[in-house]
């Protein structure tokens, strides 16, 4: 580790830089493999250093933003270290909105240039026709002939140009990168964050808790532009010299089966509605065919029967844990030698967390559900151009996460929920997820989400919502089941008293249950 690691935040720091003195003395390892070919250590950096003169040369200077819309490929990692030798920001955008939401994050980021994949140049040339702003360089990664409005290649880009030999002279506490929010509730927030915070989620949790060396190969079902697939397929695999997969399209069980069996990860890092499906699929390989020694779940809590299958199949543990964008990584997690599903674990070394009542007092007893706070040194420094919300969320050292848990009687937490989920039945709260879970560890159940909805008195009674495993049949009968089977395990306000089967349950680009979109649906009137 060099002397820059350790420096204070207020001292000289630039992510990039470190990442490169790190691995200076294995530049023909592998660092990336992408869909189309490897790229070394050596060139990921010559390639980057490259990126950072181009972007100068373009114009852009220090803390100008640049638009990252790519596809996981061996394009992104190089782009993003670039801009962050030369100063620029690099914000990491989801490849799945519409056209609105990027004109919309064109003008609220004010980016002064887009990398592009040619595959959503078109999504981006309409956003570009609606937003007030206008982007002033266009560069497209993996050109086809399609694309003369672009102003060039990726590789056009940066071929002329020499490597940048100095990165720029940043503190852990400049601005290093954005991310903007899933937006399920209203706009995406650009959260911003610090070169400080990549290096502390990596030291606090992929060295001690993952225990990822360099001998390690990982792949991340989650996406580099999410907060979650960011430090598993950048930050935290290139602080400890491994190899990264990355994948450039949606990551099916199939596409993961794939490079499982093909490139032989060591760690996956995956959430919970990925890992029901692997197991749910008739593909799935025997474990003789892969060589995981350990997986990662974030995005939402893992049931604890998803755990216990996937183990009992592959022989590996999968480590759940909770991160969030506003703390760009885990900051609540299971470790490999205590694990206990269908918990979230404890908190990571170097994060405090506390639960807090409705009043904002602390709870100190066990088993009481309130509002979870995290305080940590890779906390966001606020939301771009939105005080009102950044003020909500970051609240001096602390930040509120939306997520309701509990604390079981040995000190290991227990996800109740998001805030705006939890239900009151009966005077008591109820959590979806604990009910969502019980119908889940049903041999029928494939997936559940559970609402809260009135009856006809106006109180709030539980309703479940159900896919139901290939080969099983939507009956009456199957629903009085699943009633019984639940009221058997959980107290009787918690069982749902009405199950509506679906093909499919709406969802986040993330894999989030959205119950927001479920409340709609209950609220409509019925056809006549």
């Amino acid at each position: 580790m060099t002397e820059t690691t350790v420096l204070p935040p207020s001292e000289r720091f630039n992510f990039a830089r470190h990442l490169f003195e790190l691995n200076a003395g294995r530049p023909d390892k592998v660092a990336y493999i992408d869909d189309v070919g490897s790229m070394t250590y050596g060139e990921l950096e010559d390639r980057a250093r490259r990126v950072a003169t181009a972007l100068r040369a373009s114009g852009l200077r220090r803390e100008d933003r640049v638009l990252l819309l790519m596809h996981d490929c061996n394009d992104w990692p190089v782009a993003f270290l670039g801009a962050l030798v030369a100063g620029v920001v690099p914000v990491a955008i989801n490849t799945m909105l519409t056209a609105d939401d990027y004109a919309y994050i064109l003008d609220n980021s004010r980016s002064q240039a887009v990398l592009v994949s040619a595959e959503l140049l078109p999504m981006l040339q309409a956003a570009m026709a609606s937003a007030p702003h206008e982007v002033e360089t266009i560069i497209v990664s993996r050109p086809s002939d399609t694309n003369d409005d672009a102003d060039m290649s990726f590789e056009a880009w940066i071929a002329p140009h020499a490597p940048k030999d100095k990165a720029a002279d940043t503190t852990a506490d400049d601005v290093a990168l954005w991310l903007y929010s899933s937006g399920s509730t209203g706009r995406p927030k650009g959260t911003v964050h610090a070169h400080g915070s990549l290096y502390w989620t990596a030291e606090l949790y992929a060295k001690p808790v993952l225990g990822l060396t360099e001998d390690d190969v990982t792949f991340s079902a989650a996406k580099l532009f999410f907060a979650y697939g960011l430090g598993n397929g950048l930050s935290f695999p290139l602080s400890v010299g491994a190899t990264v997969i990355l994948m450039a399209g949606r990551p099916t069980p199939d596409a993961c089966f794939e490079r499982m069996t093909t490139h032989r990860p060591t760690v996956f890092f995956g959430a919970p509605t990925g890992f029901a499906g692997m197991l749910a699929s008739p593909s799935l390989p025997p474990r003789d065919q892969v060589t995981l020694r350990m997986c990662s779940s974030a995005g939402e809590a893992l049931p604890r029967d998803i755990g216990e299958r996937f183990t009992r199949h592959f022989g590996c543990h999968i480590i759940d844990g909770i991160g969030s964008t506003e703390m760009l990584h885990i900051f609540l997690s299971n470790r490999p030698d205590d694990v206990r599903y269908g918990t979230t674990g404890k908190p990571v070394d170097g994060y405090e967390v506390e639960l807090r009542d409705e009043l904002g007092r602390v709870m100190e007893g066990s088993d009481l559900i309130g509002d979870l706070f995290i305080k940590g040194p890779s906390a966001a420094l606020m939301y771009w151009s939105n005080r009102s919300k950044s003020r909500e969320t970051f609240q001096g050292h602390w930040t509120k996460s939306g997520d309701k848990y509990f604390r079981d009687a040995d000190g290991y937490y227990v996800y109740a929920g998001r805030s705006d989920d939890m239900m009151k039945v009966s005077g008591q709260y109820v959590s979806p997820f604990e009910v969502e879970s019980t119908l889940m560890e049903h041999p029928g159940v494939l997936e559940a989400a559970v609402i809260g909805v009135p009856d006809a008195n106006g109180l709030t009674r539980t309703k479940a919502y159900v896919v139901i495993k290939s080969g099983g049949v939507a009956s009456v009968e199957f629903a009085n089941e699943l009633k019984a089977f639940v009221k058997a395990r959980l107290a009787p306000v918690k069982y749902p008293r009405e199950i509506e089967f679906v093909d499919e349950l709406p969802k986040t680009a993330t894999g989030k249950i959205q119950r927001f979109r479920l409340r709609e649906r209950s609220a409509r009137p019925l056809p006549e």
